[in-house]
């Protein structure tokens, strides 16, 4: 078995995408037809090499698709049904494609559950394992409920961990950018200006003796500083983007 990202073409005439998981590209054709949509391309997917920060789908996002599709099986539509509708109204491209992949997975036999299983950076553990408890119990009405509110109280207290911690981010690159600023451009033209009125080095107090050579280290050190802070952030990001 392997992945298929495959594009067709409905009978209304739109042109939908999504990864199916076949046998082969004949297998996917088959189903795609069986669905009648009339496919367009089917390519095998292969090992991904472009890395991703993040899933693309904002906590905002998540609320409101659990919020609609808690209001809409509360109403009795499908399952299907509720998938198709808020794909189709759904403005973030990236999760737009992530719900008709469940759907897709959906009328292929899987369990709701189980196409949730799938995409690990959208739907935490949390959020896929109280899924699967009221599919089993029959209230997932009841769970996607629960589910909304615990997920808008969490967005608000993000909301609120953003807005305290942007004033000392703030501070904290100021004061980093004031002292490199210093240490690259300041304290040379100091230490030049005192060689230029003939003052040696044995002349001053051990602080600024002790500045100097931080200065003069890291400007001998500032391609690899650079380096070594944008590799930092590259990886930060890397590891919050991993599941």
């Amino acid at each position: 078995m392997a992945d298929f990202a495959w594009e067709a073409r409905a009978r209304t005439g739109e042109i939908r995408k999504g990864v199916m998981e076949a046998e082969s590209e004949d297998a996917v054709n088959a189903k795609l037809r069986q669905q009648n949509l009339s496919p367009v391309k089917v390519k095998k997917k292969f090992g991904s090499m472009t890395m991703t920060f993040g899933s693309g789908v904002e906590v905002k996002d998540l609320v409101t698709f659990t919020r609609l599709f808690a209001t809409m099986i509360d109403a009795g539509l499908p399952l299907v049904q509720c998938l198709e509708i808020l794909a189709s109204q759904q403005p973030n491209k990236i999760f737009a494609d992530i719900l008709r992949n469940i759907k897709n997975q959906v009328e292929q036999g899987a369990t709701f559950s189980e196409s949730l299983r799938r995409f690990p950076r959208v739907f935490d553990e949390l959020f896929v394992n109280l899924v699967q408890a009221g599919e089993a119990g029959g209230i997932l009405d009841s769970i996607m409920n629960r589910l909304s509110v615990y997920l808008e109280k969490r967005q608000k207290l993000i909301r609120q961990l953003k807005g305290a911690l942007t004033y000392p981010t703030i501070v904290l690159f100021i004061a980093i950018g004031v002292m490199a600023v210093m240490l690259t451009f300041v304290i040379p033209a100091f230490e030049n200006m005192f060689k230029e009125f003939g003052g040696g080095k044995e002349n001053l107090p051990g602080p600024t003796l002790f500045m100097m050579s931080i200065s003069h280290g890291f400007i001998t050190w500032l391609p690899l500083i650079v380096v070594m802070a944008g590799a930092s952030v590259f990886t930060f990001k890397f590891w919050v983007g991993k599941p």
